[in-house]
């Protein structure tokens, strides 16, 4: 299942393109180098990719992330987004994905804007009057794909502008970030966070259940007490978090225990061994299985992979900074004032 937005001249006005041209150009203003980059403004991080990448496991909390450049696929459970500088992508509830930039260059590079959000502030803004939303959304996913429009647009980019004004960040952040919050509300992917923002709505104990496994992932799951914790029969739990997270409660504690034990053994130098066992696994073999199983090759050989990956990386960046320094270098040199040839005049 592929959700794909492109920019079509039919339902695009000029006025979106151009804003985001211009979000583009401010994220590429204040975030130069490869990854990301968390900036100054509470929950705000930037994005930015000059190549595509391979896969990558990685955990989502709720955020709300505004591609203005590139293309990138994410993978939940059997659900599968293409994500371009025409979306944005709101999740609700914290899931474990499978990433992968696709379309970047240092030319183009891939550009986003990312925005933690604090459901506590959710809730707030639901809960005043002139919010009054009476509709009740049947099959919340924890995942949703929209594309951008003015309104949303423009608060994005004065919250970016705060970043050439740190000393109004502590006024003005917090009132952009409450508009945004307010914006995504009102749109047709909105639904999704106010069910799950809502409270006694059952797509909200169902992410209260979400949150226990996400918290508690190394421990030996019982479906029986998750479905307990969302006040729920099993079947009824069983249907409404396969429907907020594309998978089962089992492929969800699974997927979250492979992707930590990678970020141990990448970022820490854990071994095979040593990560099963602090994820939850009772044996080395069966992580190994479905290790290989998830990622498509064993641990160790998948890790030196990544580490190559990453070494690579760094090797170009290197290399384009000293190709940058040389240009500057030889510009430099090539406005300096010539002496004055002795025979002339």
């Amino acid at each position: 299942m592929v959700r794909h937005h492109n920019d079509t001249s039919g339902d695009q006005s000029s006025r979106v393109v151009e804003m985001r041209t211009e979000l583009a150009l401010k994220i590429a203003a204040h975030i130069t180098i490869e990854g990301d980059e968390v900036t100054p403004i509470p929950g705000l991080t930037l994005f930015r990719r000059t190549a595509p990448t391979a896969c990558t496991s990685a955990a989502y909390q709720p955020t709300l992330i505004v591609y203005a450049q590139g293309q990138k696929r994410i993978n939940v459970g059997g659900a599968t987004y293409l994500c371009d500088e025409s979306t944005f992508q709101l999740t609700a509830v914290d899931l474990p994905v499978i990433s992968q930039v696709i379309r970047a260059s240092i030319e183009e590079p891939i550009l986003a804007l990312v925005l933690k959000l604090e459901m506590s502030v959710v809730r707030e803004i639901l809960s005043q009057e002139e919010f009054a939303v009476p509709e009740v959304c049947s099959g919340t996913r924890g995942m949703v794909l929209g594309k951008t429009w003015v309104e949303l647009l423009s608060a994005c980019s004065r919250l970016l502008d705060l970043l050439d004004t740190p000393e109004d960040i502590p006024f003005l952040s917090s009132l952009y970030q409450r508009e945004i919050i307010y914006r995504l509300l009102r749109s047709a992917q909105g639904k999704h966070l106010r069910a799950i923002a809502t409270l006694g709505e059952q797509s909200h104990r169902t992410a209260r259940a979400v949150a226990w496994l996400r918290a508690n992932y190394a421990k030996p799951l019982r479906v029986e007490d998750l479905a307990a914790e969302a006040r729920m029969g099993v079947s009824t739990f069983h249907h409404h978090f396969r429907s907020l997270t594309a998978m089962s409660p089992l492929q969800y504690q699974k997927q979250l225990r492979l992707h930590v034990a990678r970020q141990r053994m990448l970022t820490d130098g854990v071994d095979a061994a040593s990560a099963a066992f602090e994820v939850g696994y009772e044996s080395a073999s069966q992580f190994n299985r479905e290790y290989r199983r998830f990622f498509g090759q064993p641990p160790m050989r998948d890790i030196k992979a990544l580490r190559i990956g990453i070494t690579a990386t760094a090797r170009n960046e290197e290399n384009d900074l000293n190709g940058e320094r040389k240009q500057i270098r030889q510009r430099d040199q090539s406005i300096q004032p010539q002496p004055r040839d002795a025979m002339a005049g």
